[in-house]
């Protein structure tokens, strides 16, 4: 990086291809910091969100942006595809930020905790832009409580928050145990009240692991004490508190694309956005792999429809990105999928590093095989046709399967059998996580998403945005 390079306008500037710079960032694998690896191993955790229930740590790795003021509901409005037409106090959203050109930002949850007081909870793309937009004319207070260091070297770690998810087919029943008694019932994606070890707690009522569970949160000097309680309750219900490695793979599962690249590092209009973006921060230093490769970074953003939230979409309200998403037709958009890896391909891939003789292949580690934060593989069909982008890939031991999460041409029928290009060309890119190695084209069988017929079947698919 040269000398004086203080934005990230600066740094594509200096790079000279975005596409060279995020294919060759030194940012190493994406950690879910300070939550061990594995409480027990990581096979019985994913198990257990099936067959007992589980408890999710979420206090770590994502931003908490607390977002309050006469105009914060107007910010909000304006800034991303949902609808603020009905979004009463105590209720919950997806909420979906797009580029001028219609491009998927990220996405997150978005809180409205009281009538002009709004929190959001993601990744740092959709907070660091709801962060600039709010600096603009909105007369709004921004309170950012930052992800966790992914690396905190033993230094002590505080967030402002905690954030626990209690879910599986027993969570009901230590949901009612740890407060002594029933719960106040509020309906999908409502949040409440719970009480904990003494501590009364707020609560939002969804289902990310297939069954009835809760999201809470609270003030983290009582992390600790709410922690205990819980697995304390769960016990006799098969609680398992789950550790990095599996909650980084429930997505297989449920069907979230967790981190589409973030539609800013091209167009005029967001220029201004770019020189106030830091030279040292997600979007500089977020590390793309995979087969596919095009000069035009344009070429890896992704449309609402691509990534399953077209339901959100809604034009009842102006904002950024309304033209270009208006003239969007949906049914010409990709489609979200999950693909179902080829047990024998599989089988090959994971045997590659014992074999000293045959080829040697892009490392598939188990759960979460992804090499970068933002992924993208060639998705080919019988005639070698790019036909869509595999997104994220992992194994599910519920399942017992691979799965990657697709988008994919709108006439690929289900049952279709495709073939996913595991690999870099031309033995791989300088990313830290990648050696040299060969491609392997997977074969895998384009299947719904959410893959998980549990989820398919009880979970309220997520159309409140």
């Amino acid at each position: 990086m040269s000398l004086g390079v203080k934005n990230l306008q600066d740094v594509l500037d200096d790079a000279g291809n975005p596409v060279d710079l995020l294919r060759n960032s030194q940012l190493g694998a994406y950690i879910y910091p300070v939550v061990p690896a594995e409480f027990t191993n990581w096979r019985r955790e994913v198990i257990a969100w099936r067959e007992a229930a589980v408890l999710f740590d979420q206090t770590h790795h994502m931003v908490n942006l607390f977002v309050s003021g006469p105009d914060a509901l107007r910010l909000l409005s304006e800034t991303g595809v949902n609808s603020m037409a009905r979004f009463p106090v105590n209720s919950a959203k997806q909420f979906v930020p797009v580029s001028p050109e219609g491009g998927v930002i990220g996405d997150g949850i978005l809180f409205r905790l009281a009538e002009e007081e709004f929190v959001f909870v993601g990744r740092a793309p959709a907070a660091n832009w709801l962060t600039f937009r709010g600096s603009d004319t909105y007369n709004v207070d921004i309170r950012r409580d930052e992800r966790s260091p992914s690396r905190p070297y033993g230094k002590p770690v505080t967030r402002e928050v905690w954030r626990f998810q209690i879910q599986g087919p027993n969570a009901w029943a230590i949901i009612e145990k740890v407060n002594g008694g029933p719960v106040e019932p509020v309906g999908f994606f409502r949040m409440g009240y719970l009480s904990v070890a003494g501590e009364r707690v707020r609560t939002l009522r969804h289902g990310m692991a297939g069954a009835p569970g809760l999201e809470i949160w609270g003030p983290y000097r009582t992390y600790d004490k709410v922690r205990d309680a819980l697995l304390e309750a769960g016990r006799e219900f098969g609680l398992e508190p789950v550790g990095a490695r599996a909650y980084s793979c429930n997505t297989l599962e449920s069907g979230w694309i967790p981190s589409p690249l973030p539609a800013v590092y091209s167009g005029e209009a967001l220029r201004p956005y770019r020189e106030w973006l830091g030279a040292d921060g997600y979007e500089a230093t977020n590390a793309l792999a995979g087969s596919f490769v095009s000069d035009k970074i344009e070429d890896y953003y992704l449309n609402p429809w691509e990534l399953g939230y077209g339901s959100f979409v809604k034009l009842d309200h102006d904002f950024v990105g309304r033209d270009a998403v208006a003239a969007i037709d949906p049914h010409a958009q990709r489609r979200k999928v999950t693909l179902a890896w080829n047990a024998d391909d599989l089988a090959r891939l994971l045997a590659s590093p014992a074999d000293p003789t045959g080829p040697g292949y892009q490392f598939f580690d188990l759960p979460n095989a992804n090499y970068g934060s933002s992924n993208f593989d060639s998705v080919l069909d019988a005639d070698g046709n790019l036909v869509g982008l595999s997104l994220f890939t992992g194994y599910s031991a519920n399942e017992r399967a691979a799965l990657s999460l697709a988008t994919v041409n709108p006439d690929l029928p289900l049952g279709t059998e495709v073939r996913v290009i595991w690999g870099e060309p031309d033995g791989g890119t300088r990313k830290t996580t990648v050696q040299p190695h060969e491609q392997l084209a997977v074969r895998a069988v384009v299947s719904p998403a959410p893959y998980s017929a549990v989820v398919r079947e009880s979970y309220r698919p997520r159309r409140h945005g």
